[in-house]
């Protein structure tokens, strides 16, 4: 990677880090705290949240026709989801081990805390459970491949893609053979190091 894109990148961190502080500095007027991974808001605070839940009746009611057929084809999408789950588990355990990969933590990823808002109704609540867990499953087994593809095979396509995972910009270009094989041996002792320093 050129000095010129690590830089950029790191501006990238920096600009990204902002954001999240901007962001969190206008949410900051919702009053709530987090204990033990449950959160908790004031008495009062609830009962402004309840008085603007629907009601399962209107909720029904107002619902689509075509939106309730589909649910059952929605919510199947959980049988796949375990399964890739199980599998993220025992190939971090195997391969992770193997090849001395830093584990990467389910729980930076699969969220649960919007069952705890007032202002949803109980479908609305399963809904962001389902939401949650299928979504922040995607994102880690993003970042199980991403670190696999590091390893692997660290070099970019010729097309461009919609999405890129973290270590994509690490990547060797696309066609660019000179030196490949001791390119690829420093960058993959590089990332090992970076796990070893991340661990202590």
């Amino acid at each position: 990677m050129s000095e010129r894109i690590e830089t950029l990148l790191n501006e990238l961190e920096s600009i990204k880090m902002k954001l999240k502080e901007e962001i969190e500095e206008q949410e900051r007027h919702i009053s709530y705290e987090v204990h033990n991974g449950c959160v908790k808001f004031q008495n009062d605070v609830i009962e402004k949240q309840k008085k603007n839940m629907k009601h399962l009746f209107s909720w029904f009611k107002d619902i689509p026709l075509l939106h309730l057929l589909s649910s059952p084809l929605v919510y199947a999408m959980v049988i796949p989801a375990l399964f890739l789950d199980l599998m993220l588990y025992i190939y971090q355990k195997v391969v992770f081990a193997i090849y001395k990969f830093k584990p990467i933590k389910r729980s930076d990823y699969i969220v649960f805390d919007r069952q705890y808002l007032a202002y949803l109704n109980p479908i609305e609540k399963i809904n962001c459970l389902y939401c949650s867990y299928f979504n922040g499953l995607m994102q880690y087994a993003s970042a199980i491949a991403g670190r696999s593809e590091l390893y692997f095979c660290p070099i970019k396509h010729a097309k461009k893609m919609a999405y890129a995972h973290k270590h994509y910009y690490e990547f060797f270009a696309y066609g660019d053979e000179v030196d490949y094989q001791e390119r690829l041996e420093t960058l993959r002792k590089h990332s090992k190091d970076n796990d070893a320093d991340k661990k202590r």
